[in-house]
């Protein structure tokens, strides 16, 4: 069956019509001191409660929490600041490298062997490298500026 082929340059109704920031930059600015101390909070709970396996909470169980959100808070932000300034490939890679070390760090709380929590690790490493590089090779051009 025939189509017909798009005109040079026609534009479709979705490309002329971006999407509406329904948030004021203050708002933004908020979201973007927010963002990393909650997430930060959520991971430091979550190792802490899973270096204790269910048993009571203890001091140094709370001063373990808030040195893992410190560290990830920092790390996080380390990595907002710099991936956007890496071409595609670096930017998946540096994603990848933090939610695998994330996550084997996580799993490592649980009383799993280094070389498990290694092996999780680098297999969730591997799905989100796969997932982020499709990402930005689809969203960006080899310059790694945004495609509109």
């Amino acid at each position: 069956m025939a189509h017909a082929a798009p005109a040079p340059g026609a534009r479709t109704p979705a490309a002329l019509t971006p999407l509406p920031d329904v948030f004021s930059a203050r708002t933004h600015r908020i979201a973007g001191i927010v963002t990393p101390v909650v997430l930060g909070l959520i991971y430091g709970y979550w190792a802490a409660a899973n270096r204790r396996s269910g048993g009571e909470i203890t001091g140094w169980n709370l001063l373990f929490g808030f040195m893992t959100t410190i560290a990830f808070i920092i790390v996080y932000v380390g990595v907002r600041a710099l991936a956007p300034h890496l071409r595609r490939e670096l930017h998946a890679v540096l994603w990848a490298a933090f939610v695998g070390g994330a996550f084997g760090f996580l799993y490592s709380q649980t009383d799993a062997s280094v070389l498990r929590s290694s092996v999780m690790g680098l297999a969730i490493g591997a799905v989100t490298f796969v997932v982020m590089f499709y990402r930005y090779y689809t969203h960006e051009d080899a310059a790694g500026h945004h495609i509109g």
